[in-house]
């Protein structure tokens, strides 16, 4: 049976795999296109019809979640055109680096070791911090962030969190996120995000909201680029995004009730299994072997299960935790 073109169980797994990717990205801030392009490869497309269809979802998803952060007061528009415009600077300087890659014929390696050991390394270093983080500390700043911000190279702006920094500062590290960005082929989502957070010291709810509004820009950008060569398949777009616009609201909704510490460990724990996920895939395409490759998808698609549902599961605890005290409340 088919529905639009394409066979019902696969209609299916597509709305329910772009629930979860929803939820993630409302969450998250990030486009999930190191998820969502994985999967449709390991399913059988073409690495530009992954791709392209992987941007298209990204930017009907970054709408939906937009709109909803921008709710909740998360939006912190003017960071988020200053980081628009460093980092489509810095795209076209990576992309410019795969090329000459390309041209001496490592780009393939160089892409795919520095795609997992990036995603490694702030994963980790994102699950030390909010492990190692204690009570007395929580609205400290990182000692990152305060060098950022001691930089004050005129003019000066004033960020989400009572902060202030410099412009030249903002768009030379939105311009360093960008190289890394078009040399990895991604959005950039899972850099932003920890360099809002690190680097400037805006609050992880702020961050996201932020991270999602620069993804609708880019991933527009994207998408239309992909679908004048014909590389964009709606059959997988649309019911991806059908899945995902409640998932998204969700996510979005949750950052507002989930504790700062407990987004920045699911973050950590999402970036870790895509890097083992990434490298599965690396290793069975490179020796062909099958079993890696069956790995790889069930991380991606395990992963996107498990951290979606604690995303839920935490929503729900602090909607329990709160009823108790309304009802006392309610009783005086």
């Amino acid at each position: 049976m088919e529905l639009f073109g394409i066979a019902a169980g696969q209609l299916g797994l597509f709305v329910t795999f772009g629930l979860l990717i929803g939820t993630l990205f409302g969450f998250f801030g990030m486009g999930g296109s190191f998820l969502v392009t994985p999967a449709l490869l390991v399913m059988g497309y073409d690495s530009t019809t992954a791709v392209g269809s992987g941007l298209a979802f990204v930017f009907g998803t970054s709408v939906i979640a937009a709109l909803r952060h921008r709710d909740h007061g998360q939006v912190d528009y003017k960071l988020g055109l200053m980081f628009i415009v460093g980092m489509t600077a810095g795209i076209e300087v990576g992309k410019g680096v795969v090329y000459y890659l390309k041209a001496l014929g490592f780009a393939d390696l160089v892409v795919s070791i520095s795609y997992i050991g990036l995603l490694a390394i702030v994963g980790l270093l994102m699950l030390r911090d909010a492990r190692t983080e204690s009570s007395d500390d929580d609205d400290e700043e990182s000692a990152l962030a305060e060098k950022f911000q001691s930089i004050e190279i005129p003019p000066m702006i004033s960020i989400k969190g009572g902060t202030k920094v410099s412009l030249w500062v903002t768009l030379a590290m939105a311009f360093a996120i960008g190289i890394l960005s078009g040399f990895l082929g991604v959005g950039g989502g899972f850099l932003l995000m920890p360099a809002m957070m690190y680097g400037l010291g805006v609050p992880a709810a702020v961050a996201v909201g932020t991270d999602v509004f620069q993804i609708t820009a880019s991933g527009a950008f994207g998408a239309f680029t992909y679908a004048q060569s014909g590389a964009l398949d709606l059959t997988i777009v649309l019911p991806l995004l059908a899945g995902s616009a409640m998932g998204a609201r969700i996510g979005a909704g949750a950052t507002a009730l989930v504790d700062e510490d407990d987004i920045t460990e699911y973050f950590a724990a999402m970036l870790l299994a895509g890097s083992a996920a990434v490298a599965s895939r690396n290793l069975g395409n490179a020796y062909d072997m099958g079993i890696f490759n069956q790995l790889s998808q069930v991380l991606i698609f395990g992963s996107a299960l498990l951290v979606s549902g604690a995303v839920i599961w935490a929503s729900i605890q602090s909607i329990r935790e709160d009823e108790p005290a309304e009802s006392v409340h309610a009783a005086d």
